[in-house]
């Protein structure tokens, strides 16, 4: 493991000097070794906790890049409105990036939205559109945000939309920044590196400083969700937002990676269960299908082998599904006495 000071040792902690505004607080966020999660004691798993960002996300990095940069390049001013569609996270990120340049945010998100993260947007002065129906031609709830999108820039005098479905400066953010601070921290000794995918920006952003650092070694897992359409998959019901996506986007169609797993919903909550119990991380639902791919490829790692997943939100936002055992019931088709099982370590979920 990593030569690092345990948290209850009695050194003095060392103060971090002021940042310049709440944007200044993004990214350095914790990799934590964690101890209790892996099975093999010979195999050494980091988390990289993207909920330490202060909108509560990875999606801080990309929303404030994407603003700065169109700041800096005259695309955006005062008085323009930004337009984007989200299924929560990036929204947030959005919300408090606009609002620390004093711009008209529009928001456009469906019904799987978390309610918190549509209070939180709209707390920090968002207008939050809500799609309650599918696209007509595709049936797609994402294909709906779009549409809206499109319609709601077309109308708006002085609006801007920021498309991270394909503004490489979503990946440029994780290649700057997430990764960066991953490779510095392992000090390039990094044998797997596990990303969650729903417009692929993380996944291109880390593939890139990898390369630019001359990792060429490191695998890469992309995890997707089932029911998503990326890397060809066939769209289906995922009730979990944020994870996947109903449509593939420009920056997935250029994606690298060397491992492909798919997981379900119901993998998710019971990587995030066992995340939560051994190792008191309190993550989202991506989280959870990174831990369960993770399980799965753990067997095929050499002896000492070091990983890193990236953590992509906090578990608070997903208190009344993933965590609430009366939902995964309803929904999942799981109660509670099979679903402690399964975070217990009984049977295995099938193996996409």
């Amino acid at each position: 493991m990593l030569d690092q000071p345990s948290p209850f040792s009695s050194g003095t902690p060392v103060a971090r000097p002021p940042v310049d505004g709440v944007l200044g607080a993004i990214g350095r966020t914790p990799l934590v070794a964690l101890h209790a999660y892996p099975d093999r004691a010979d195999v050494h798993l980091f988390g990289k906790l993207e909920a330490s960002n202060p909108g509560g996300s990875a999606k801080d990095r990309p929303a404030a890049r994407m603003i700065e940069d169109a700041w800096d390049r005259g695309l955006l001013g005062p008085g323009s409105t930004v337009v984007e569609s989200s299924s929560g996270n990036m929204g947030v990120g959005l919300a408090q990036a606009c609002r620390s340049r004093g711009l008209a945010f529009v928001c456009v998100v469906d019904a799987r939205t978390n309610r918190s993260n549509v209070l939180a947007m709209r707390a920090l002065g968002a207008e939050v559109r809500i799609v309650t129906r599918p696209d007509p031609a595709t049936g797609d709830l994402l294909a709906a945000r779009l549409a809206l999108v499109a319609e709601i820039v077309a109308a708006t005098p002085g609006a801007f939309r920021t498309d991270q479905y394909r503004n490489p400066a979503n990946a440029v953010a994780h290649e700057d920044g997430t990764m960066r601070e991953i490779i510095e921290a392992l000090d390039g000794r990094i044998d797997q590196l596990l990303v969650a995918t729903s417009t692929t920006g993380t996944l291109r952003g880390c593939v890139d400083a990898l390369h630019a650092h001359g990792l060429h070694d490191t695998q890469v897992v992309a995890v997707d969700a089932m029911g998503s359409a990326l890397f060809g998959g066939t769209r289906g019901p995922r009730l979990l937002p944020g994870f996947g996506a109903g449509v593939p986007t420009e920056l997935s169609e250029r994606a690298e990676y060397d491992r492909l797993v798919r997981v379900s919903d119901l993998d998710c909550v019971v990587g995030c269960r066992r995340l939560a119990l051994r190792e008191g991380v309190l993550a989202g639902a991506s989280s959870g299908g990174l831990m369960t791919a993770f399980d799965r490829l753990a067997p095929e790692l050499p002896a000492g082998a070091r990983c890193a997943a990236i953590l992509h939100d906090g578990g608070a936002r997903y208190l009344e599904t993933v965590y609430d055992d009366d939902w995964v019931a309803r929904e999942l088709d799981c109660d509670a006495a099979g679903l402690a099982d399964l975070v217990a370590g009984g049977p295995a979920l099938p193996v996409a």
